[in-house]
């Protein structure tokens, strides 16, 4: 699978124990749609709280560990500026840059100087992105809530098919840990989060695209 279809509080562990914690929780995490609590409705007031708060932050940057679906395995570091934007920086020897700005999200290659373009409206990152994290009946494709971890599927068939996001969060401080991205073809991408900082600011550059060296897009052409 190329990287196009995978875009899309501290752990005291070192990298090792990190990584093989976060393998396992991954292949738990895998967990068919139709195991979770069917949301027909808006989802329940303890779903509602935790998207508010999460909505709330406006920005946050830490450390990501991304598990294909494949079972590869790669990681860096990540920033999130609400509403739309994002950028993954991968750890070396991987080339790849994902950088959403608010309107595209385009994936890169550092080595080969390549990048793909896609809008962002049209995945389901932007969910995670938006302003406000959307729970209506419509959008809601399952909540469930355990006392570790309250999960959210989201999604929309007409806007983006068969493909979800399901967010992971921590119940008692609402802390997203986790999201995965299943594509149309059902297959899972899943991001874990860790070192995570809010409340931080940063340069316009960090989410800038470059336009110009991107073949077909009116800037290139300046």
């Amino acid at each position: 699978m190329s990287h196009s279809d995978t875009f899309l509080s501290g752990l005291a562990m070192t990298r090792r124990d990190l990584l093989g914690a976060f393998a396992v929780a991954a292949m738990a995490s895998a967990i068919p749609l139709g195991a979770y609590a069917q949301a027909a409705a808006p989802a329940s007031g303890t779903a509602q709280a935790i998207a508010d708060h999460f909505s709330g932050v406006t920005t946050m940057q830490g450390e990501f560990v991304q598990f294909g679906p494949r079972g590869e395995q790669t990681g860096g570091k990540f920033f999130i500026q609400r509403p739309g934007k994002l950028r993954f920086n991968y750890d070396d020897p991987s080339p790849m840059r994902v950088i959403a700005d608010g309107k595209n999200v385009a994936i890169g290659n550092t080595k080969l100087k390549t990048w793909d373009l896609y809008p962002l409206s049209k995945t389901p990152l932007s969910l995670l992105l938006a302003q406000h994290i959307d729970l209506s009946a419509g959008m809601v494709k399952g909540v469930k809530e355990e006392s570790d971890l309250t999960t959210i599927a989201l999604g929309n068939n007409t806007v983006f098919g068969n493909s979800t996001i399901t967010m992971m969060f921590d119940p008692k401080t609402y802390d997203l840990r986790q999201w995965t991205i299943t594509d149309n073809q059902g297959k899972d991408t899943s991001v874990m989060i860790f070192n995570v900082k809010t409340g931080v600011q940063f340069d316009d550059r960090v989410f800038r695209v470059p336009y110009e060296t991107i073949p077909g897009t009116p800037q290139s052409r300046d």
